[in-house]
């Protein structure tokens, strides 16, 4: 099985950035694709961004384009979301998840293995 640890959340100002990473660890195959989601209190699980474990490919919420990169750096079997120019609508608690079939889904139900999340609250 593949375990999944967030980590690197925290407060941060407006304007302001952020990275959270994503670590994966057990029987990970490179097909994998990995995905970024985010929960605010209240309001449904949204997807963020997504890429394969490759990282050929990438895919974006379009309420994070231009601000927000996923990239991976496969020797420490870890995925990371670099958050720039945050606004307070971006608070949330943040959690990633691997899908083994490798597509990398804005649904959440494409996914089979998350993490228990890292907070992320940015004020105004």
């Amino acid at each position: 099985q593949v375990q999944l640890v967030e980590s690197g959340g925290g407060l941060v100002q407006a304007g302001g950035s952020l990275r959270v990473s994503c670590t994966a660890s057990g029987r990970i195959f490179s097909s994998y694709a990995v995905g970024w989601f985010r929960q605010a209190p209240g309001k449904e699980r949204e997807f963020v961004a997504a890429i394969s474990w490759t990282g050929g490919s990438t895919y974006y919420a379009d309420s994070v384009k231009g601000r927000f990169t996923i990239f991976r750096e496969n020797a420490k079997n870890t995925v990371y979301l670099q958050m720039n120019s945050l606004k307070p609508e971006d608070t949330a608690v943040y959690y990633c998840a691997a899908d083994r079939m490798g597509w990398g889904t804005a649904s959440h139900t494409s996914y089979d293995y998350w993490g228990q999340g890292t907070q992320v609250t940015v004020s105004s």
